[in-house]
């Protein structure tokens, strides 16, 4: 059976419309210059997804660099900050250490005033 023509034991109705579908669905040259607007189209589009993608990077690069940075520069607080504490403890002792010595000597110039025979 011949494709391009309709089936004679179908339907008018039917006939018609797969007469029409034919034509319609029927090999057409595409138009001069289509491939190359449809190439150039699609390049041009790469190129601005190149660009959103290049703008996302970017963002992304710096915000990551800017929590690298929060991160250092949180870490060099709480490092200067128990160093404080460790130095301002060592100073306590010291300061607890010389009370004692003194009060030790206190005590014993104390004990010499109290038991020297003049008293």
């Amino acid at each position: 059976m011949d494709n391009n023509r309709p089936n004679p034991n179908l339907d008018p109705k039917i006939a018609d419309l797969e007469r029409r579908l034919r034509l319609a669905l029927r090999h057409q040259p595409a138009p001069a210059g289509l491939r190359t607007r449809v190439l150039a189209q699609s390049q041009s589009l790469s190129r601005a997804r190149r660009a959103r993608q290049h703008g996302r990077t970017w963002v992304l690069q710096r915000l990551a660099a800017s929590l690298v940075l929060a991160a250092v520069f949180a870490g060099l607080v709480v490092y200067r900050q128990s160093e404080e504490r460790r130095k301002g403890e060592a100073a306590r002792q010291q300061v607890l250490t010389a009370l004692r010595i003194t009060s030790h000597a206190l005590q014993n110039a104390g004990t010499r005033v109290n038991d020297h025979p003049d008293n």
